[in-house]
């Protein structure tokens, strides 16, 4: 399926399978989940992507062919490939275990064609092996949900009481991580949203409510999944002193101003940038030991356009996934 320019429907395309180059492999896709960054993308809001471009950078694929001194994966093997498909490794940022930092970073899905296909090709170094607990279809939302909720629940830091924003993808997955740390969950959505809060009380929230009230008690710190910028100055209301508010999305809209004196007190805003490989092998560790659960809705690549908009529509549970192989 390919994006031609932003703001066009994806169109089934038939395109020439790709060629591995050298340290590459061909994968023969299986699943691909949907992202909000796939959303912005589309629309603009992420500006310069490779096009026209094959989205999706949540793949769950086997080695078909291996490029030129490419050993790493033996034919065959099931890997997973997401966001960060390539750093320079001389920047700064490399040299410093920062290469989600990386000046010159290529991601899949962006610079790099992805997982709405049939094939596929990544650098292996960037391939992560998955778990044997997960099936192709609920691996792939682990593979950017996943890692990138992680990110941003080390970036809390030790938030005995946390709240996450937005119950989506990244929220279902992280909700089940923090309560099995102990920590205390409060869920916030959309005001009304009732199934996603009672969504979010099945997976290990003590509380749910809109982003629209406070919660019960202060939060230590609270992760922005949703994209928007004015739950900013409300998650800094429900933070308390020395607390930390986590933005985790690639894009947010701009973020109103605030008066001082809800940051005072040593109140923390950060951002998450994309992730490290680092990051995919501690997570893919944890997620069957927690066990993640990954809540899914599984529906054809034909129908990668009805899934993009089910996820803009917020009619999505967990997270969409698109299945490819058979």
């Amino acid at each position: 399926m390919l994006l031609e320019r932003p703001r066009a429907p994806l169109e089934r395309r038939d395109i020439p399978d790709p060629v591995p180059g050298p340290g590459q492999v061909l994968l023969r896709v299986r699943a691909c989940a949907v992202c909000r960054t796939d959303l912005h993308i589309i629309d603009g809001d992420l500006r310069d992507p490779k096009l026209p471009l094959v989205l999706g950078h949540e793949i769950v694929g086997t080695v078909a062919a291996r490029g030129e001194n490419a050993t790493r994966f033996p034919v065959g093997a099931r890997v997973g490939v997401p966001w960060l498909g390539w750093t320079c490794g001389e920047c700064r940022y490399c040299r410093s275990n920062r290469e989600n930092l990386c000046v010159r970073a290529r991601f899949t899905g962006y610079q790099i064609d992805g997982g709405y296909a049939e094939y596929c090709v990544a650098d292996e170094r960037y391939c992560l092996l998955l778990p044997d607990a997960y099936d192709d279809v609920h691996a792939a939302p682990l593979l950017c949900a996943g890692l990138i909720g992680y990110r941003a629940l080390r970036a809390a830091g030790e938030a005995a009481t946390l709240g996450l924003y937005g119950f989506g993808a990244s929220a279902h997955l992280i909700a089940q991580v923090a309560a099995s740390q102990g920590r205390r969950v409060f869920a916030f959505t959309r005001p009304g949203d009732t199934p996603s809060q009672e969504f979010a009380l099945q997976l290990g929230a003590e509380w749910a409510g809109g982003s629209d009230r406070s919660p019960p008690v202060e939060l230590d710190a609270a992760i922005l999944f949703a994209p928007v910028g004015a739950l900013v100055p409300a998650a800094l209301r429900a933070v308390a002193k020395g607390g930390t508010v986590v933005c985790a999305g690639i894009h947010m809209t701009d973020i109103p101003s605030f008066p001082y004196d809800i940051l005072w007190g040593e109140r923390v805003v950060r951002s998450v940038a994309n992730l490290t490989r680092r990051d995919g092998e501690e997570f893919l560790a944890l997620a069957p030991r927690v066990p993640v659960h990954t809540d899914v809705e599984a529906m054809p690549l034909d129908e990668a356009g009805e899934a993009v908009r089910r996820l803009r529509a917020g009619a999505v549970h967990g997270a969409v996934v698109l299945t490819i192989g058979s």
